[in-house]
């Protein structure tokens, strides 16, 4: 590609043959750094660090600055396109994200809007020209966005929820009304991603948090579906490369071939979930990324680098793989803990892919 200095994130998501595995961590920007929290407090607040393009990408760019990654990830939120809705996004400080207005009736949804996202979330586009403009072909650049189902936990529930009372209740007890929601959230994220892409995303990443809170059935019908509709309606080249769709359930790991069906080229892996067993399930067919226990970066140097060689020899030297954690990085694990998991990747992969090519 064009002016793009390191290709591995796109090269190992095409399951093309690496020099050592591509790394990057979900919330690599986040509050485990220092120099995050002093641009959130610079900034006031979550929401005007996330509306403000300049900042945004301050804390894209912040741990490419400190670590040698290889991809970048928009800084951004998932709640942006209910917001963007009319639902009246706010973070409560200890709770997490609250909506004002959540939507629990039919009447409700049928009157729920599907902006334009290019315009509703014009903020977003921004800040990807600018990260993108600010990368000058370090890394590729990553776009995503939450999953409908996941989404509509959010907008149903009215923030956060352990038992998913009221969007499982109208699973169960309207599943037409529910279905409306969902296709419509499956069309604004379809726009929203291809937004990013044009404004500049190389990769994208549907984030299916809850997912694995679903029977199987349910799974298929509510969550599966939709993301393939989603991956059916993106826009897959741009720059005369491949745009990489990765699809990431939480709790998913059963579920790995129907994932695989939708035409994504990588699946997401948490922690729950044998690496190599996963790749002779469908690493032929899609690339996977993870799938380290966010919590090993509370351990040892040693330890880190135990768990690092663990994954990677359960993969082995074959292509496809992007290490990542199984979840996001923890908010009070040691910035140093995070250097130590990124040199061992780098230096075990080298051992392996040159054994093994």
């Amino acid at each position: 590609m064009i002016g793009l200095k390191n290709d591995r994130f796109l090269r190992a998501l095409a399951r093309q043959p690496v020099d050592q595995t591509p790394i990057w961590m979900m919330r690599q920007a986040g509050r485990y750094l220092p120099e995050y929290r002093q641009t959130r407090a610079q900034a006031g607040d979550f929401m005007a660090l996330c509306t403000n393009p300049s900042l945004a990408c301050e804390v894209t760019l912040q741990p490419l600055d400190r670590y040698p990654l290889d991809a970048a990830i928009l800084f951004s939120d998932i709640l942006t396109i209910p917001d963007a809705m009319g639902l009246g996004l706010y973070f409560e400080a200890g709770e997490g994200p609250r909506f004002q207005r959540p939507i629990r009736t039919r009447a409700a949804i049928d009157a729920l809007p599907v902006p334009s996202m290019a315009d509703a979330l014009d903020y977003v586009m921004k800040a990807v020209t600018t990260i993108r403009s600010a990368l000058n072909g370090r890394v590729p650049l990553i776009g995503f966005s939450g999953s409908p189902w996941t989404l509509a936990t959010y907008m149903i529930e009215g923030g956060g929820s352990k038992e998913y009372r009221y969007a499982k209740g109208l699973m169960y007890s309207d599943p037409d009304a529910l279905h409306v929601l969902l296709s419509k959230l499956a069309d604004a994220v379809t726009d929203y991603l291809n937004a990013q892409i044009a404004a500049g995303a190389q990769a994208v990443q549907i984030f299916d948090t809850w997912g694995g809170v679903l029977t199987a059935p349910a799974y298929d019908e509510f969550s599966l579906a939709y993301m393939a509709r989603i991956v059916n309606g993106l826009t897959r080249e741009a720059d005369g490369r491949r745009v990489p769709v990765i699809l990431f359930t939480k709790g998913g790991g059963a579920w790995l071939e129907r994932m695989a069906d939708t035409g994504c080229d990588a699946l997401g892996l948490d922690w729950t979930v044998d690496l190599g067993a996963c790749r002779q399930r469908v690493g032929e067919r899609v690339a996977l990324q993870g799938n380290l226990d966010p919590s090993v970066l509370f351990g040892s140097d040693a330890l880190i680098a135990s768990e690092v060689h663990r994954l990677l020899t359960a993969f082995g030297p074959h292509c496809g793989h992007v290490f990542n954690l199984g979840h996001g990085i923890n908010q009070h694990v040691e910035p140093s803990r995070a250097a130590s998991m990124i040199e061992a990747v780098q230096r075990i992969s080298r051992e392996i892919h040159a054994g093994g090519n």
